[in-house]
């Protein structure tokens, strides 16, 4: 397929290859950024506003050696690309809401065949087939809550071209560290958005590799843990072991079971590799100032606006703290609790109805009040409606 730099900046990189300053809209960079990562498989089945995602890849991944495929529909996609993984490859998929709906079924199944997988959900308005071309940030709890069992996932927010970029890098390296599907969940106003964009700038931490079970090893027992925070090491489907894989419930060997004690075992170990990395993977901003009384918590392309409203309210007088979370699952505590200490009030601006703000009312002291600037027309947050609907003009 050719490339077309009016609508993309310059050609795509093979692996490892830097190109520079380029300008490029958000799913580009996600692209890129799965392609430093070492990404070789993409499937997935066109939505909008994520379709793009499929024609970089379809310009990247063969040229260096790698496979996508265009699927005849989003379960597909997701079988398709735990296929692959489980077999060794560093995959990718991308969707919208209504296509994350439908990954659901298998992002639980990936969950417990322990499948490192990068999920991007370019968000888009809902519910249903809502606004196809219109941006929102309405699946944040659904990320979280929308498989069947419930268990931890690990989700990330990029709220830049430069993040969608970086974010897109790191969420390879929680997958394939962790044994975990990991979402990044960005917004219809950031992957088609174009920004100047630095791929030299961005500094990145070394690639992971997941950890595998050696060669000559007798038996590879796929689940196998001495503690429930520990992450075992994988064998590839195809290699020298016989692996095994389930979608039912299962002991360390991957055999099913239905022994209370095992299952809980299992239960207990999907759950505690991500809360006991809590602090490893909480990735935020800060912009903390001393003696706020006021502290802004944002996220994804809402955070653009939050900063804004902070420069604003500075300027007038304010003393104002802000934090961006480009963490959302597992909830950054301990980030978000150290931001609080001190202030009487929080606002909480969101693209939905106040999805994450439930998270900042449980962490919140009794005295804080908790302010959600909620908006889900479509439209952007303004810098101005925080402003006002947080009473700091």
């Amino acid at each position: 397929m050719p490339h077309h730099p009016s609508r993309g900046g310059a050609a795509p990189s093979k692996r490892g290859r830097r190109m520079g300053r380029v300008f490029i809209e958000g799913n580009e960079a996600i692209a890129r950024g799965a392609m430093r990562a070492g990404c070789s498989f993409f499937a997935s089945y066109p939505i909008t506003p994520a379709s793009s995602i499929l024609r970089y890849m379809l310009q990247m991944i063969p040229e260096a050696g790698g496979t996508v495929l265009q699927a005849e529909d989003e379960i597909a996609s997701m079988g398709f690309c735990i296929g692959a993984s489980m077999a060794g490859r560093r995959v990718l998929t991308s969707t919208s809401g209504p296509g994350l709906s439908l990954y659901s079924e298998n992002i639980g199944l990936a969950i417990t065949g322990e499948t490192p997988m990068v999920i991007v959900d370019i968000q888009r308005q809902g519910p249903a087939t809502g606004s196809a071309t219109k941006g929102a940030e309405g699946d944040i709890q659904f990320a979280r809550w929308g498989t069947s069992g419930g268990l931890p996932i690990i989700a990330l927010s990029p709220a830049t071209i430069s993040e969608a970029y970086e974010l897109t890098y790191r969420a390879f390296n929680f997958a394939e560290q962790y044994r975990t599907p990991v979402l990044l969940l960005a917004n219809k106003e950031l992957g088609v958005t174009m920004e100047t964009f630095d791929e030299e700038a961005v500094d990145l931490p070394p690639l992971v590799e997941r950890r595998r079970v050696a060669p000559d090893a007798p038996e590879y027992l796929p689940h196998l843990f001495s503690s429930p925070e520990e992450v075992p090491a994988i064998s590839d489907f195809g290699g020298p072991h016989i692996a095994r894989f389930t979608t039912s419930t299962h002991d360390p060997t991957a055999y099913l079971t239905t022994n209370p004690a095992a299952i809980q075992e299992m239960i207990d170990h999907y759950a505690a590799k991500i809360d006991h990395a809590a602090d490893d993977l909480a990735l935020v901003r800060e912009d903390l100032q001393e003696g706020a009384d006021t502290l802004i918590v944002s996220y994804g392309v809402t955070s653009r606006s939050a900063a804004a409203a902070v420069t604003e309210a500075r300027s007038r007088g304010k003393r104002i703290s802000s934090l961006v979370l480009q963490t959302l699952w597992p909830v950054p505590q301990a980030a978000i609790r150290k931001a609080m200490s001190g202030v009487r009030k929080i606002v909480v601006p969101e693209m939905n109805m106040g999805q994450y703000r439930i998270e900042i009312e449980r962490l919140a002291p009794p005295d804080v009040e908790v302010v959600g600037v909620m908006k889900m027309n479509t439209l952007l947050v303004s810098p101005r409606e925080i402003l006002e609907k947080g009473n700091l003009l």
